[in-house]
């Protein structure tokens, strides 16, 4: 008996599509199809990638719209940079538009959009061609945080309550490519690239396995934003050098840190605490996720470098750095973890394997645009907490006008708020 398989055609061609595409080697029922990118040599490359995984016939594509009309492919990924997005969801829905609609689905990387308005908009054009739609946030699929989560949930809450505080974390030392850096491009700093993964966690972890994303309803948020390092005069010199001299923390910085709590209102009225941090500052072996959930008889903690194996290598063990043992990895020696499988331990694989059945199943997913969009709400109003240094009631006044201060390069230079 044959099986169905989804022919995914991806937008973009760098770090993030990469680790899709790996991630793929999980997933049973999807074939990697195509990759369109302005940069044709990092298309092939990418599509190469997946050939030899033998994870689809990919081929590199010269257009958009030729790679949406390919019979081959029946769904989109769209993977390129954020100040991109709105410009390839508009090729992708006016291809279908002016042919037979044979995509089954377009699913998106995070965050949705780079301001409310934004978000609101590539949700509606979606919706218009009548394209089912997924939001991918990697962290809700991890199995770690589901499997703690289910196990909280079944016997420490149902023998002595709800959870009442989540908490999540994401710290690295910087993202690889310059429009990250760069508030005018990325949408903002660490809070616009990062934060929308730790509030989803948080909220994830709060809301009852089985129940609806509203049973939980966000009421106030309190923001702060930080540059602690990258504006420092030596390592601000450092990225003008590594990114290029458009990125100047000198004179245009982005904040680096970010913290947001956010207090929630259950459907049975208690009170519910959720608290996220984000850090392009942190310097460790590599990438850190942590997590928590907290209620009154227990407790979880995750940190994703907390790893089963652990290498060792001396001074004498001299090469060239790499980013073999873990992801945004900041050292070659000494006592080093290894995430084996980060395509899986972060969430990749049962991500996509969700999003590829319910798009072949004909159903929407289970995190949808509808998600993004709440998730772009809540990063315009912990900025605009920042930048007014309060709490705010949710939702505050103006935010479908907002655009915060770091994407209009008016952010006070090292500045806290």
């Amino acid at each position: 008996m044959a099986f169905p398989r989804l022919g995914i055609g991806f937008i973009g061609s760098g770090f993030i599509t990469r680790f899709h595409i790996r991630s793929m080697v999980g997933v049973r029922d999807a074939n990697v199809c195509g990759v369109w990118s302005p940069n044709s040599e990092h298309a092939e490359s990418a599509a190469q990638l997946a050939r030899e995984l033998d994870v689809g016939p990919a081929r590199r594509f010269s257009s958009i719209e030729s790679m949406v009309r390919d019979p081959s492919i029946d769904a989109i990924w769209v993977c390129g940079p954020n100040h991109t997005r709105e410009a390839n969801i508009q090729a992708v829905c006016a291809a279908i538009e002016n042919t037979p609609q044979t995509l089954k689905g377009l699913a998106c990387e995070k965050p949705l959009a780079r301001t409310v308005a934004e978000a609101k908009k590539l949700k509606t054009l979606v919706s218009r061609v009548g394209l089912h739609h997924g939001y991918l946030e990697n962290q809700l699929f991890a199995p770690a945080v589901n499997r703690g989560r289910e196990l909280l949930w079944q016997r420490g809450a149902a023998l002595t309550g709800r959870p009442y505080l989540a908490r999540a974390a994401e710290e690295h030392s910087g993202p690889h490519m310059p429009w990250f850096w760069r508030g005018d491009l990325q949408g903002g700093g660490v809070l616009s690239d990062m934060m929308c993964h730790s509030i989803e966690v948080v909220r994830h972890l709060l809301t009852a396995p089985g129940s609806s994303r509203s049973s939980i309803r966000p009421i106030r948020i309190t923001g702060h934003i930080a540059s602690l390092k990258w504006t420092r005069p030596t390592y601000s010199s450092e990225l003008r050098r590594l990114m290029g001299d458009q990125v100047n923390y000198q004179s245009k910085p982005s904040e680096d840190f970010a913290s947001v709590t956010i207090e929630y209102e259950a459907d049975d009225g208690s009170l519910l605490l959720g608290e996220a941090t984000t850090s392009w500052s942190y310097v460790g072996a590599g990438l850190r996720l942590s997590m928590e959930l907290l209620g009154p008889e227990y407790s979880m903690s995750l940190n994703s470098l907390d790893s089963g194996l652990r290498l060792f290598f001396s001074r004498a063990v001299q090469g060239q750095a790499g980013e073999d043992l873990v992801e945004k990895q900041n050292a070659d020696v000494g006592l080093m973890p290894v995430v084996v499988d980060e395509a899986t331990e972060y969430g990749y694989t049962a991500e996509n394997r969700h999003m590829v059945r319910a798009f072949l199943a004909g159903e929407p997913p289970d995190v949808t645009f509808d998600d993004g969009v709440e998730v772009v709400e809540l990063l315009m109003a912990a900025y605009m907490s920042a930048e007014q240094g309060q709490t705010l009631a949710l939702p505050p006044d103006g935010l479908d006008r907002f655009v915060p201060a770091v994407a209009r390069g008016a952010w006070m230079r090292r500045g806290e708020n």
